[in-house]
């Protein structure tokens, strides 16, 4: 799915004499909703926006995705759908001083009758105050806000405003939606692209989801006088590669870091390989990607294959010791190796639950037979009394509690039958029959 531009209505580029020429991305921007390109969950007769708009009430948004996807044209022309007037600001450029104007002005359109669309990109880069100086705006009517962001509402937005908009997810275009957008350029500026078929969906996938930056790239491409058409290595030689979005400290981050994480535990190494390259490829530090396939080790894979961990270690080491790039195959190697190791996460749920019982018995003292008496005040108070050398017992084993006498045992640790594990849950049944033996 995805968005964009699909106007039949554009004016052919028509400049009027000493006007410099429009941009192709400006020329083929939508005049009404029905000519946005896909989108179809948010506008769709059924989706959020087509609802709101058929039914005559429109509630503040705030449009969520990647760059190029059709934020703000969207927004516009939702103000010529509801009769609003349309005001754009950036987070960035704008400050209270600004702010201040703009509401002012709003209140005054509102007394003579007209309502204000407010569009304010990048609205995650507004701080805390600055987001709360929006709400009595947005409770009285003055403004209906639409806020535009890339980044996740969940963790950049107040509260007090997501509770009062409705966040709608836009969605990166795909090839086909490219491809689409291909054709209204190449029928806007009136001849096709000079590129054979693999060079063209290589010039899509370049575009990696955003419009804007097809169009930019359609527009390089249509001022090149060249016989025929050229082929990917021709395209490539003319043409610098986009750079994959990728944003080391924001939400795309922490999902690409979640899809490697997922696909190692789901035993799925060339999803798990593709994930790891995706952060590379972005400029992640591999450090980082050592430090979490090491979690992964601990979390996912642990005592199943208790070689997993030491693999990783490893490495990492090695990658300290050759750096990039040839560091880094090792952990691509590291990648592989636990996205085929038996899976639990057993060890994992056993110290969660070790953690609650601790916080919740609080100071419980150990049972006193198995405290050192180093003093006789101590040894009177019964310390140590009672204490069984397991190496003396039958089967080196006495079956003693070690738990706070006032603990019910508990069951913390549950191996599965996988791996290594499965040797491990083999001896947790050995012992705990012998427990019952001799406590019995």
């Amino acid at each position: 799915m995805a968005d964009l531009f699909d106007s039949p209505s554009a004016d052919n580029g028509v400049v009027a004499q000493g006007e410099a020429p429009r941009p192709l991305a400006d020329r083929l921007r939508p005049k009404a909703l029905g000519e946005v390109i896909g989108q179809q969950q948010v506008l769709g007769a059924e989706a959020p926006l087509g609802v709101m708009l058929s039914s005559g009430s429109l509630s503040s948004l705030v449009f969520w995705g990647p760059p190029g996807v059709g934020k703000t044209t969207i927004a516009r022309l939702l103000a010529d759908e509801t009769d609003l007037h349309f005001v754009q600001i950036s987070a960035i450029f704008t400050g209270v001083p600004e702010l201040r104007k703009v509401f002012e002005a709003a209140k005054l359109r509102r007394a003579n009758g007209k309502g204000t669309l407010l569009f304010v990109d990048e609205i995650h880069r507004f701080n805390k105050a600055q987001q709360d100086g929006f709400l009595p705006h947005m409770e009285d009517g003055t403004i209906l806000l639409v806020g535009a962001t890339t980044e996740n509402p969940s963790f950049e937005l107040n509260a007090a405003v997501l509770s009062r908009a409705q966040v709608l997810v836009l969605e990166r275009l795909s090839l086909a939606d490219l491809e689409h957008l291909a054709q209204r350029a190449e029928q806007e500026v009136g001849k096709a692209l000079p590129l054979d078929g693999m060079a063209r969906e290589a010039l899509l996938e370049m575009a990696d989801g955003d419009g804007r930056a097809l169009l930019n790239l359609i527009e390089q491409v249509m001022a090149w006088s060249v016989p025929g058409k050229l082929d990917s290595d021709a395209l490539a030689t003319r043409l610098m590669r986009r750079a994959a979005k990728y944003d080391k400290s924001g939400d795309e981050h922490y999902s690409l870091i979640s899809a490697l994480h997922k696909s190692v535990r789901g035993s799925d190494p060339e999803a798990a390989l593709y994930w790891y390259a995706r952060m590379l490829e972005g400029g992640e530090d591999p450090r980082f990607l050592a430090r979490r396939i090491t979690r992964m080790a601990c979390e996912d894979i642990a005592l199943a294959d208790p070689q997993a961990q030491g693999v990783c270690l490893n490495a990492w080491e090695t990658y300290e010791r050759l750096g990039s790039p040839e560091g880094e195959l090792a952990l691509a190697q590291a990648v592989i190796y636990l996205a085929l190791a038996p899976k639990t996460n057993a060890g994992y749920a056993a110290y969660k639950a070790a953690r609650a019982l601790a916080k919740k018995t609080g100071s419980e003292p150990p049972p006193k037979h198995i405290l050192n008496a180093p003093t006789s005040l101590m040894a009177d108070q019964g310390y140590g009394e009672g204490y069984q050398y397991d190496h003396d017992a039958e089967d080196g084993f006495s079956g003693q509690n070690y738990f706070p006498e006032g603990i019910k045992r508990p069951v913390l640790y549950t191996p599965v039958e996988r791996g290594y594990e499965r040797e491990l849950k083999r001896r947790m049944e050995y012992f705990a029959k012998l427990r019952s033996k001799r406590q019995g």
